[in-house]
């Protein structure tokens, strides 16, 4: 597993990492309405799947809206955004923000996403900071848990990987 600190202190991960080259594993998280929602969803897309610890928190925010303003112009990709806040306060992020195109997903219910890529940090049942980029056949291309969760992810490095495919 990944070794992962936040503010410092190391944190324990559940699940199993997930590693380039790998079969992305299936999730269901929900939506801002309450549905829910599954990898397939998004079938035949390339994926950005961003993961934060939580929306409401600078760097989340900034990670956030950068991932959006850098890849949404990649062909046939969607950018989602993984936390554990609440759906509601997921879509009053968006809101005040200004940001409608944005797609929130909250794992906050069954903790589905971060056991099947291994970014829930026990102690604090908060999403691990990382990132991954899936092809349209749900292979990963790109897989980043970030070793200090207060820091940012290579934003670069995940948005070439997308532009890649």
């Amino acid at each position: 597993m990944a070794e992962v600190t936040f503010k410092g202190n190391p944190v324990s991960l559940s699940g199993k990492e997930v590693k380039v080259g790998d079969t992305a594993p299936d999730f269901t998280v929900l939506n801002n309405s309450l549905e829910e929602v599954t990898l397939s969803d998004y079938q035949g897309k390339k994926k950005l799947i961003s993961v934060v610890p939580s929306l409401d928190t600078g760097l989340c925010s900034k990670q956030t809206r950068k991932f959006n303003e850098d890849a949404s112009s990649v062909d046939n990709a969607v950018i989602l955004t993984i936390s554990n806040d609440l759906p509601f306060a997921q879509a009053r992020w968006c809101a005040a923000e200004g940001l409608d195109n944005v797609i929130t997903l909250s794992d906050h219910r069954d903790l589905s996403f971060g056991e099947n890529y291994g970014t829930v940090m026990d102690e604090l049942r908060l999403q691990a900071r990382s990132v991954f980029v899936l092809d349209e056949n749900d292979k990963v291309v790109h897989a980043e848990y970030v070793s200090e969760g207060t820091e940012a992810p290579d934003y670069d490095a995940a948005v070439d990987a997308l532009k890649s495919l």
